[in-house]
């Protein structure tokens, strides 16, 4: 199994396999959304991490940390979002959605 298979959480493999046919309608609608306008990669990633912190989905979170990485994201610039939350979110939002994003962080720097 690769890296990037390694990260995908269990249920949702599961869920895929029970229904692959919504399965790939979720695949093919991300490609949609994501195709549809002139924002890059990068951005996109941030964005969408950002979206995840605010709604205090952890393992969106993670996952959107994952993505920004591998969009080239660095760390700085992933802190620097989850930075942003603070004045809108609150502290305690902000401070849990950090706590998310250096799960990820500390797991990559371990590798």
């Amino acid at each position: 199994m690769d890296k990037k298979q390694k990260d995908i959480p269990q249920p949702f493999i599961d869920f895929t396999i029970d229904y692959p046919d919504v399965g790939q309608a979720y695949a093919e609608l991300g490609h949609a959304v994501h195709s549809a306008g002139p924002i890059d990669k990068k951005t996109r990633e941030l964005i969408k991490l950002a979206m995840s912190c605010g709604a205090q989905k952890e393992g969106a979170v993670h996952s959107h940390t994952r993505k920004a990485l591998e969009a080239g994201c660095t760390k700085e610039e992933i802190h620097h979002v989850v930075l942003l939350l603070l004045p809108t979110v609150g502290m305690p939002s902000m401070m849990a959605a950090m706590t998310w994003v250096n799960d990820i962080l500390d797991e990559e720097a371990e590798e």
